[in-house]
């Protein structure tokens, strides 16, 4: 038997004129996609902004419905409609920013295991990195440069 350790290294940044322009952008994304979130029962809203290789940004939500689980993710929503309209394009980034309108978190929320899972297999797939920017509602965030650290033990075939 052998101990092994798993080494997360990742950036913090205290607000978004840290970020480079193509970063911010892809943020604001978020931020603007969340703002058209359904979610009349949690009032939880998430958005999620992708960028693809081709340099297209694209935008999603999360969608509740009252027959929960029916529901689904804003990154979910997002990864699944840019994989089945631009699949021969990789996916560099995606930004996520999650926001209660009844009340403010501090700290940023993070993917579900769900969304985890399908970020890593999208990641495996497109065999390249994908990049992943979380935020707060007070603009702080982090950058991971992997999915994989995320989920360092992803289930794969």
């Amino acid at each position: 038997m052998e101990k092994e350790y798993l080494r997360l290294e990742y950036i913090i940044f205290d607000n978004l004129g840290d970020l480079d322009e193509k970063d911010q952008e892809l943020v604001n994304n978020a931020i603007e996609a969340s703002s058209r979130a359904y979610a009349p029962y949690s009032n939880f809203h998430v958005g999620a902004a992708i960028r693809l290789s081709n340099n297209m940004i694209i935008q999603g939500n999360n969608q509740e419905n009252i027959a929960y689980p029916s529901g689904l993710c804003a990154e979910r929503v997002t990864l699944f409609y840019a994989h089945s309209a631009y699949p021969n394009e990789a996916i560099e980034t995606i930004a996520i920013y999650a926001n209660n309108i009844e009340k403010t978190y501090k700290e940023i929320i993070t993917p579900c295991g769900a969304c985890r899972q399908v970020m890593a297999e999208i990641q495996t797939v497109q065999n390249m990195p994908l990049r992943v920017i979380l935020l707060s509602p007070l603009m702080k965030g982090i950058i991971l440069p992997s999915v994989n650290l995320l989920l360092p033990f992803q289930f794969e075939l």
